[in-house]
């Protein structure tokens, strides 16, 4: 489980940088807290932000679920597919958003494959 709980790790401080960027377009922008809008380039930053919290809600415990039901070394190889995916989709969404498809794609298939995959792991258990 030491590698997922890199991976895992990984994955947060990738966030934590997201999260860095936004505070720093923020302050770059003018943008006052508690204003989420005013500056495109700061609101591309703060969605980036915004929509990588979201797919960390499914992306963390899917991975250590599937660690736990299907692979340690899949769960960790598709972690690292979500990360790439992630850095693709911020990188392309604060240049222009609509070229964000790539990076949210391999997002979207990570997370779909950890969570069918703990579910075929763990019923397959059942029996």
């Amino acid at each position: 489980m030491e590698l997922v709980a890199i991976v895992a790790a990984i994955a947060l401080l990738e966030y934590m940088v997201f999260v860095w960027l936004a505070g720093k377009a923020r302050g770059e922008a003018g943008v006052p807290a508690p204003a989420m809008s005013g500056d495109p380039d700061f609101e591309r930053h703060v969605r980036v932000q915004e929509n990588t919290v979201e797919q960390l809600v499914i992306f963390l415990p899917a991975l250590f679920l599937f660690a736990l039901y299907a692979s340690e070394l899949g769960a960790a190889v598709l972690g690292g597919v979500f990360i790439v995916g992630r850095g693709l989709y911020a990188h392309a969404y604060v240049r222009d958003p609509a070229k964000r498809g790539p990076g949210f794609a391999l997002t979207l298939v990570a997370n779909i494959v950890l969570v069918v995959g703990t579910i075929v792991g763990a019923v397959s258990r059942l029996f």
